[in-house]
């Protein structure tokens, strides 16, 4: 004889009662009421034997377990997610690096941005450029190693719309050219999550993961 602990009829369960049963205590209280009474009412006849009991009992157990865990993990990413909007918070204020190749030019007059090399590069420049792609000044930088890199160009001596600015680098050795990625600085506004995961707004209309930031200025 098999112990069925679910109820012939299907029930739904809204606040308080939704929340029992999907409490591991209660759902193991329930069974242990239905294996009593099961035991009391049983044929003498055809007595539930050992196997079948321990058998429910692991099955009950398995079930415990596995809602224990599920409360256990809920809990931990909740947890986390608030752990992430404190830390996005704390990045109010703060100048950040994304890949882009849009030049940040602060109110003195200053453009800066950065890129990260592939491989070290006997000639590295970095063209300042027009939305339509016209070279407004080249900043030569000789030769740089791995990584990342930072640059400051004087935008005061464009009279046009410093907003549109762009650049783009040239790197290369003897062999050819080495890879490189834009990176732009702009600063954090606001924050917010998606799908779980942090998200920053810049100050420059872009909303981008925390996943994707390459640095914090």
């Amino acid at each position: 004889m098999i112990l069925n602990p679910v109820g012939s009829a299907p029930t739904v369960n809204t606040g308080a009662s939704a929340n029992a049963a999907n409490d591991p205590a209660a759902m193991q209280d329930r069974f242990l009421k239905l294996l009593v009474a099961q035991l009391n009412n049983q044929d003498p006849m055809n007595p539930l034997d050992n196997a079948q009991m321990t058998t429910q009992m692991a099955q009950i157990n398995t079930v415990t377990g596995l809602q224990t865990l599920n409360l256990t993990m809920q809990t931990m990413a909740e947890q986390f997610s608030t752990m992430q909007q404190l830390q996005g918070i704390t990045m109010i204020g703060r100048s950040v690096l994304t890949e882009g190749d849009r030049l940040a030019v602060s109110d003195k007059g200053e453009g800066k941005g950065a890129f990260v090399l592939g491989g070290a590069a006997t000639d590295v420049k970095v063209e300042v450029v027009t939305p339509g792609g016209v070279v407004v000044d080249t900043i030569e930088m000789g030769a740089q190693d791995k990584g990342r890199h930072d640059f400051e160009w004087d935008a005061s001596k464009y009279s046009g719309n410093q907003a549109d600015l762009r650049f783009r680098v040239t790197a290369s050795t003897k062999e050819g050219a080495v890879p490189s990625m834009a990176l732009m600085q702009s600063q954090v506004v606001a924050t917010g999550s998606s799908s779980g995961a942090l998200t920053l707004t810049l100050a420059n209309g872009e909303t981008v993961g925390y996943a994707n930031i390459h640095g914090v200025l």
